[in-house]
């Protein structure tokens, strides 16, 4: 029986990556070390397991068989691991989101989660960028927009939940002061925007309601988040754009309202980021159960 199983987790990750350095990276060890494990599982086997091809390493024919059933055997044995420890569902749960969608969102229903699951622990920390999970040791990521699956790495998953259209918002009193048949008096108001709107942006919104002269705009209002654009709305500064769930409680009663009933053409997609392996699958399987219910009711 092979009794050095690290050797073949450096082994498989080096060989899905096709590269030394990008397997020290996920394994948090330095690219010397991963050299020096494949060195010895190759003299444990008597065979060379890659060959250099300019940056990239590639397993020989040795190699491509080992990783097949290197794979394959791992996954069973963390699969295994997992059942072990997620026998039990109490303990922590580290996530990471937007800012708005944690300030606006969750955090006013996190209490709910609490009261049904006291003995889960939520641990809330906000990134704007798409950090590293393994590295900063967080158990799952909510992620927004259209590009969340290319920047998602292979090993984890990437769950979609649904998507949202995003609307331009503003206060009730600032409505009434507007021509709702024309969305080109929106342009007489301060338009609040993302510093980096990405592809929830209003030229894009302005050219689909028909709208020129966005170019001339001059009374602009740029800040880092929604939670700020929606703050500076809400007190009847100007307009923005928004997923009417952020502040579906003020829609609700009419402090905000969505002056035009028409879409960006770019819709919110939502997904799930986590690793597979991880050992508290069980109550993160809760976590965005419960999200994913809440999120219906949106």
């Amino acid at each position: 029986m092979f009794k050095n199983i690290n050797l073949l987790v450096t082994f498989e990750c080096a060989a899905r990556h096709n590269s030394y350095s990008l397997a020290a990276q996920e394994l948090c060890i330095s690219q010397a070390a991963v050299s020096q494990q494949i060195r010895q599982l190759e003299a444990l086997l008597n065979t060379r397991l890659f060959v250099r091809k300019g940056k990239r390493m590639l397993p020989t024919q040795q190699g491509a068989a080992l990783f097949e059933h290197a794979q394959k055997g791992l996954t069973i044995l963390n699969k295994g691991i997992n059942q072990v420890q997620n026998e039990g569902i109490d303990g922590e749960l580290t996530i990471t989101s937007t800012q708005a969608f944690i300030s606006l969102w969750l955090m006013p229903r996190l209490q709910g989660f609490t009261n049904r699951y006291p003995n889960i622990q939520i641990n809330v920390s906000s990134s704007a960028n798409f950090v590293d999970l393994k590295q900063t040791h967080i158990d799952l990521a909510i992620r927004f927009g259209t590009t969340v699956e290319q920047h998602t790495p292979d090993n984890f998953n990437c769950d979609y939940f649904g998507e949202s259209p995003v609307y331009p918002i503003c206060s009730n009193s600032l409505a009434k002061q507007l021509n709702l048949n024309n969305p080109a008096n929106l342009l007489s108001q301060h338009i609040v925007t993302l510093t980096h709107a990405g592809p929830y942006d209003w030229p894009s919104w302005f050219k689909v309601a028909g709208v020129k002269g966005i170019e001339h705009h001059t009374l602009w209002t740029k800040v880092n988040s929604t939670d700020m654009a929606i703050s500076a709305v809400s007190s009847g500064h100007g307009v923005t754009l928004a997923a009417p769930y952020l502040c579906q409680e003020q829609l609700d009663c009419g402090a905000l309202v969505i002056p035009y009933k028409l879409p960006h053409p770019n819709k919110v997609k939502r997904y799930f980021v986590y690793d597979t392996n991880s050992p508290r699958l069980a109550r993160l399987k809760i976590f965005t159960d419960w999200l994913n219910n809440e999120m219906k009711h949106c």
